[in-house]
C-alpha cells in the first residue's frame, strides 16, 4: 500500500504547520490559555483563514470536501504544537454530527459559522456513572408537544464553557444502557435551563460541567433519528479517536525531538549526556514506541472510513490500544531523561506529557480497548 500524501497532502501538512511556527510556540500558548475560555481567538480566525475549519465538510456545504488522511495531517501538527484551540471539538466531533448525519437544514444553520470561525461546538456526552460506555445515558429528552424537554447533567464536555451550541445526547426511550432511545440534540448554550460550569483541565485545555433543568429544544433540533442515534454516535467518535491517536503522535514526535535535543546539549561530567550509551538506548527505544504509533495511528485514520461498523470499530480500539502504551511511554522516558525541569510547569515537556495521559483517557483508555479488541477475537 502507498503511504507517501500526495502533493496537495504535502501542501496542507508545510502549510498548517508553518502557520503554527509563526504564531504558536510554548510562550505564546500559555498567553492563549489566559484568554476567555481557554483559547485564542485570533488563532481560531487564522485557522479559518487557511480553510483548516472547513476542510471535511463538502464544497456544497462550504467547506473542502477533504478526507480523514487530511484530518489526520491537522491533528497531528495541532498534537506537535500543543494547541488548545477546539478543533477537535468543533470540526471533528460537532461538525463530525453534522456532516454524517445533519439534516440540510442543520447544516445550513450551523456550518457555515464553524468553517468560518464565528462558531465553536462541544460534545455533551459523559455521565456520572457512563465512564467509557457510549450507550450509557440517563439524561432524558422527553417528548412534549412539538419538541422535547431535556433534564439531566454532562461532565468534563470538552470546550464546554466557550461554545456557542452544544450537541446533547440524551435518552428519548428505554432504559439507561439500553442501545435503543438514544439521541443527539443540537441546544444553544445560552438556553434557559442550561447552566454551564467551567474550568481548566490538567492538560491545559478548558471543560465544563454542564446541567439541563427543562430546557426546551424544537423537533428539528435532533439529528438524524432521535431514539436511533448510537450508531451515528459510535461513528463519530470513532472519528474523535482517529483524530486523537493523530494529535498523540504529534504530541510524541515533539517530545522525542526536544528530548533528543536536551542529550545533546546538556553536559555532565564534562561531556553531553546524550553520549552516555544507556541513554542512546533510551532514546532509541522511544524513537521505536513512537513509530509503532505512527503505524497504528495510520491504520486508525484508514479505517475510519470503514462502512463496516464492527471492523472499523475494533481497527480503531486496536489503534487506541498501541497509542496508549507508545504515549505512556514516550511521555515517561521524556521526563525522566530531562531530569527535574522536566517537571517544572515552566517547561514544555511536562506538557506533552500531560497532554498525552489525556489522549489515553478521552474515550476509552488502552485497558478499555484491549478488552474491546479481545472481545471481538483481535484484528479484523
Amino acid at each position: 500500500m502507498d503511504f507517501d500524501l500526495s502533493e496537495e497532502q504535502r501542501l496542507l501538512k508545510d502549510s498548517v504547520e508553518g502557520l503554527l511556527k509563526t504564531s504558536y510556540d510554548f510562550d505564546a500558548r500559555k498567553k492563549y490559555q489566559a484568554e476567555p475560555g481557554g483559547w485564542s481567538k485570533s488563532v481560531w480566525s487564522k485557522l479559518a483563514e487557511q480553510g483548516l475549519l472547513g476542510l471535511p465538510f463538502s464544497e456544497d456545504d462550504g467547506g473542502f470536501g477533504a478526507g480523514s488522511v487530511e484530518t489526520m495531517i491537522v491533528m497531528e501538527a495541532l498534537g506537535k504544537a500543543l494547541v488548545v484551540e477546539p478543533y477537535l471539538a468543533t470540526v471533528v466531533l460537532g461538525g463530525g454530527f453534522l456532516r454524517r448525519g445533519g439534516s440540510a437544514a442543520q447544516k445550513a444553520e450551523h456550518l457555515p459559522g464553524i468553517v468560518d470561525g464565528s462558531k465553536t461546538l462541544a460534545f455533551a456526552q459523559l455521565e456520572k456513572t457512563s465512564r467509557y460506555d457510549l450507550g450509557d445515558v440517563s439524561t432524558t429528552a422527553k417528548k412534549t408537544g412539538d419538541g422535547y424537554v431535556i433534564d439531566g447533567e454532562k461532565f468534563v464536555v470538552l470546550n464546554g464553557e466557550a461554545a456557542d451550541t452544544l450537541l446533547v445526547t440524551a435518552r428519548s426511550a428505554g432504559g439507561q444502557r439500553d442501545r435503543a432511545g438514544i439521541g443527539v440534540f443540537l441546544v444553544p448554550a445560552n438556553a434557559k435551563g442550561v447552566a454551564i460550569k467551567g474550568y481548566p483541565t490538567q492538560d491545559g485545555l478548558h471543560a465544563a460541567d454542564i446541567s439541563f433543568t427543562g430546557v426546551e429544544v424544537g423537533a428539528e433540533a435532533a439529528i438524524g433519528d432521535p431514539e436511533n442515534a448510537l450508531p451515528l454516535i459510535e461513528r463519530v467518535v470513532d472519528d474523535a479517536r482517529a483524530a486523537l491517536c493523530a494529535e498523540a503522535v504529534g504530541a510524541m514526535d515533539e517530545s522525542l525531538k526536544t528530548t533528543v535535543e536536551y542529550l545533546k546539549t546538556r553536559t555532565q561530567f564534562g561531556v553531553p549526556i546524550g553520549s552516555f550509551q544507556v541513554l542512546q538506548h533510551r532514546a532509541a527505544d522511544m524513537f521505536v514506541a513512537l513509530e509503532q504509533a505512527r503505524s497504528m495511528a495510520l491504520f486508525a485514520t484508514m479505517a475510519s472510513d470503514f462502512d463496516d461498523a464492527a471492523a472499523r470499530a475494533n481497527a480503531v480500539a486496536a489503534a487506541k490500544v498501541q497509542i496508549g502504551k507508545s504515549a505512556k511511554f514516550v511521555g515517561e522516558q521524556a521526563i525522566q531523561l530531562h531530569g527535574g525541569v522536566g517537571m517544572t510547569m515552566e517547561y514544555k515537556i511536562g506538557h506533552y506529557f500531560k497532554r498525552l495521559t489525556m489522549i489515553e483517557a478521552t474515550f476509552g483508555d488502552a485497558d478499555f480497548h484491549l478488552r474491546r479488541v479481545s472481545a471481538a477475537g483481535g484484528l479484523i
